[in-house]
């Protein structure tokens, strides 16, 4: 017992030791400024993500996604994706300064552009439920805190990092930043049902391999997808939205909200769940090919999910 206590009480102040540490580099990031910290993570991201195993990934993923692309193209972009990983990474103590986009202003030199912002402002406005799906593109952060930015009432949900000073660094940051948030855990379907009933809207990244999920075609192959915004746009029959992110040139971005899309529906008119999931990974899949280098190709996307796995994800929510 003695020795679980003493356990327990140095984890604890490494943990609180880590935290110092994370929020003093989070100081010198924010020191830097934007820009800075953005060009320093790319420049560090450059020259460590080929050393790491997670580039062979990147690799076999263009290689196998676009079988005519030549090696010189293929080492680009994995090496571009690697760039905008580490510019994401550091840009976040500069989430609230990076959106500065204002509607009633929208000057030329601002560090965001917006497109479909009438559709966002009807959205916000249309006093109904509604569900918008991103992916790992550019900075995937900024959408949410541009919804937040012009009151569009949207609750994120996100898979909370392991690592406990990650996790709480992140939460730190984006409650100072967007919305309301939804951490995946037991329970949370309910939490997410909730917000929708009450007229709120939900936002989830929907590019990542889910174990439990539905299988959809992206780039020609199948892939496995999280179902759950089709599942509540079918129970609420809500409008569903994409929304990206795109890094321009001169540390700036454009933003871009969908129209609602036209989704499959069941012949007594209700959304098609596996059709649904599918058309939103259809639109994603249009959003890597538009900008290949802003992907996260070190995900290991396409994996044929196994019953260890579907066990082990059987006991978390959808996220």
């Amino acid at each position: 017992m003695a020795r679980r206590q003493q356990t327990g009480l140095g984890n604890r102040i490494l943990t609180a030791l880590t935290l110092a540490l994370a929020r003093a580099v989070m100081a010198l990031l924010r020191a830097l400024g934007p820009d800075r910290a953005a060009d320093l993570g790319g420049f560090l991201a450059r020259q460590i993500g080929p050393r790491l195993k997670n580039h062979k990934t990147a690799l076999h993923n263009l290689r196998t996604t676009f079988p005519d692309m030549d090696e010189a193209e293929v080492a680009r972009i994995a090496l571009a994706a690697w760039d905008n990983l580490g510019r994401t990474s550091l840009e976040y103590p500069h989430l609230r300064q990076l959106v500065d986009y204002d509607y009633y202003d929208p000057r030329p030199d601002r560090r965001v552009e917006v497109s479909g912002i009438d559709q966002f402002m009807a959205l916000r406005d249309d006093g109904k439920p509604g569900v918008i799906f991103s992916a790992h593109l550019a900075n995937w952060e900024l959408t949410a805190i541009a919804a937040a930015r012009y009151g569009l009432d949207v609750t994120a949900i996100y898979r909370p990092p392991n690592h406990p000073v990650a996790r709480r660094l992140g939460e730190e940051i984006r409650r100072e930043t967007m919305g309301g948030l939804e951490a995946s855990r037991p329970g949370a379907a309910f939490a997410l049902r909730k917000v929708l009933e009450a007229g709120g809207h939900l936002g989830m990244l929907i590019d990542q391999h889910f174990s439990r999920g539905v299988p959809v075609p992206f780039f020609g192959r199948t892939a496995v997808a999280n179902p759950l915004l089709a599942v509540l746009a079918r129970q609420f029959d809500c409008p569903v939205h994409g929304a990206r992110a795109i890094r321009l040139p001169g540390h700036r971005f454009h933003l871009e909200l969908t129209p609602p899309l036209d989704l499959p529906r069941d012949p007594d008119g209700r959304i098609n769940v596996a059709g649904a999931t599918a058309a939103m990974t259809a639109v994603v899949e249009s959003w890597v090919r538009e900008y290949p280098e802003q992907w996260l190709w070190m995900h290991r996307r396409w994996r044929t999910p196994t019953a260890d796995a579907r066990s082990r994800e059987s006991a978390r929510p959808a996220d």
